[in-house]
């Protein structure tokens, strides 16, 4: 493994040079419209950026650098990040997926590299996962199976929908366990797939005596498992396995393999989205193929993010109770500054999708679902039934809520309607309403602006300007200032410059995504300055050069004062001369390289 400066030049056990490569084959533009729309706008290309709500491009990408940046978002990295992102996959995970799409090998990972014993674990645990649910599914059909298939008979649930949702059984606590023993398994890496636990020394099946349902990625690969228990417990009636290295419950979107499928066979009209694997599976059951749930968590960024991938199309279909408003509640505030056509569907006749459907039957619920309301309507109801507007202070309190709501719209323009509906709701008058939300927006960019203030004081901006100049190589750098002298507290950044290294390669060093500073100066725009970078970049020269100058003065005057030696007074007291006067003439040779005669 080579290093510079103390900086691995490898990324994550892979060399720079073999992921140049893999990034040379895997064109940035070319694997970019694969998911979005890209148009050419001089030596650049614009889309809408995939990872946060716009309508006019901000998402940049340099093709020549193979680089991407947001200019709404602050989003950045390669094509190595983009996939990542876009496909919700870890950096190994993303760079196969790379590899495969343009056929290059993988280069062998030693067993002793940090990412290669992950790598294999991986591997390990992904395959015990396959075998566990293809097993779990035979045993659905064995004789011992009597209390798994009565409830299955209960439910109705149809050969289509065992086999779509690969719906098995765990017999026993130490059935399974044999049998992976038995394909060569340790109790460890039963464990590390979250199927398994440890008591007494003994190894047990965590799924004992279940339904089992497992849990796929969008690759169509079992990650883990949700099981029902079949008879009464101590226990929770449902169960999920614990999360892996494959499976964390805040990102897993349960039927996502599904919904994929059936994007690439026949399209979307909307997503719907509900609370639970039952509900899931009872849908699909009754023709709503484009259902999925999360994992038994509230609704996260990250599921947000997946279901985005697919359309932009939501439906929220909840339960009809008390928790499923506050999880729809929860789920708008996920949504909301996201782009989607976002709408709530108001369940009747029945408790959730579940019991709906068996009450009144697919072509009532496909009504509900096909009138359900924007997002905005649903809040001005939810909110309406929490006042009572006969109560001049309720209805103060309501306004108030509302308009709350109305504001976090963002664009003014989409303001009217709803402050409309407030007026038809109260009959406040609308330039009351419209001089109330005003006043919270005003103030809301008072204090923006203030923070923004704030932030840009000091010498960053001009270290920043500095620092993105040596490393886009720009013609007006003053190549005879010494740099690590001038900016001693930035030796990181000036290392990663020295090893002149393409800009996509940079984030394939250790530490670059969470460095924001790094990311700046990758993604600086110089058009801020155009026609005056040279002089710019002299006066933050200057800039950070003084404040080092007046903190020498300052340590020297006090070395000074402290001193009783007359002959250092004498020695102190000619450079403080010195600075004062490079000080006055804006003398930057202090700071010159030192060049051998």
């Amino acid at each position: 493994m080579g290093f510079f400066g103390g900086i691995s030049l490898q990324s994550k056990g892979f060399s720079v040079e073999w992921l140049q490569e893999l990034k040379r084959k895997n064109d940035l533009v070319s694997v970019a419209s694969n998911y979005l729309r890209i148009e050419q706008k001089g030596r650049r290309f614009w889309a809408c950026c995939p990872f946060h709500s716009e309508k006019t491009p901000s998402f940049s990408i340099n093709g020549e650098d193979g680089i991407y940046y947001c200019f709404g978002c602050k989003e950045s990295g390669d094509v190595i990040k983009f996939i990542e992102k876009m496909e919700n996959l870890d950096f190994y995970d993303a760079v196969k997926f790379l590899a495969d799409r343009v056929g290059m090998q993988l280069p062998e990972l030693k067993s002793t590299d940090e990412l290669g014993k992950k790598k294999k674990l991986k591997e390990r645990v992904l395959s015990a996962l396959d075998y566990a649910y293809k097993h779990y599914v035979e045993n659905l059909y064995s004789k011992d199976a009597l209390k798994a298939q009565e409830y299955i008979k209960l439910r109705k649930f149809t050969r289509r929908e065992l086999e779509d949702f690969k719906i098995g059984y765990s017999k026993d606590w130490t059935e399974l366990v044999n049998y992976l023993h038995g394909k060569g398994f340790t109790d460890d890496e039963l464990i590390a797939a979250g199927i398994c636990g440890k008591k007494n020394n003994r190894v047990f099946d965590v799924l004992a005596g279940r339904l089992v349902f497992p849990i796929f990625n969008s690759f169509n690969e079992c990650i883990g498992f949700s099981a029902r228990a079949l008879e009464k417990t101590d226990f929770a009636k449902y169960k999920n396995t614990a999360e892996t290295i494959v499976f964390q419950k805040g990102k897993i979107v349960f039927g996502i393999n599904l919904l994929k499928k059936l994007k690439q066979q026949q399209g979307l009209k909307n997503i719907i989205l509900v609370e639970g694997q039952m509900d899931v599976i009872a849908m699909h059951k009754g023709g709503f193929k484009s259902t999925v749930a999360c994992m038994g968590t509230a609704l996260t960024k990250d599921h947000v993010t997946e279901l985005k991938r697919y359309l932009d199309n939501i439906v929220l279909c909840f339960d009809n109770d008390e928790a499923g408003t506050k999880a729809t509640i929860r789920a708008i505030d996920m949504f909301r500054d996201e782009d989607v056509n976002l709408s709530v569907v108001n369940l009747s006749g029945g408790k959730d999708p579940d019991e709906v459907l068996n009450n009144l039957g697919k072509e009532k619920l496909e009504k509900m679902i096909d009138n359900a309301v924007p997002y905005m309507d649903y809040l001005i109801s939810y909110h309406l039934k929490q006042y009572n507007l006969e109560k001049p202070e309720e209805k103060g309190k309501f306004v108030k809520a509302v308009l709350g709501e109305i504001k976090k719209l963002g664009s003014e323009a989409l303001f009217e309607p709803y402050l409309d509906k407030v007026r038809e709701i109260t009959n406040i008058p609308m330039e009351i309403l419209r001089r109330e939300i005003g006043e919270e927006i005003k103030f809301v960019k008072k204090e923006t602006n203030n923070v923004v203030i704030n932030t840009e004081q000091g010498n960053n901006k001009a270290v920043e300007f500095i620092l993105a100049s040596l490393l886009h190589h720009k013609d007006f750098v003053n190549n005879r200032i010494d740099y690590r002298l001038l900016l001693d507290g930035y030796q990181r950044y000036l290392d990663i410059i020295d090893m002149n290294l393409p800009l996509s390669s940079i984030f394939d060093l250790e530490g670059t995504q969470d460095d924001k500073l790094l990311l700046n100066m990758i993604n600086y725009n110089f058009n801020l300055y155009k026609d005056v970078e040279e002089r710019y970049f002299n006066e933050c020269l200057w800039l950070v050069a003084e404040e080092k100058l007046r903190k020498m003065q300052s340590e020297l005057n006090l070395e000074f004062k402290n001193s009783e030696d007359l002959e250092k007074r004498k020695v102190i007291a000619k450079q403080l001369g010195k600075i004062a006067s490079d000080l006055k003439n804006k003398n930057l040779e202090v700071f010159n390289v030192r060049r051998e005669n």
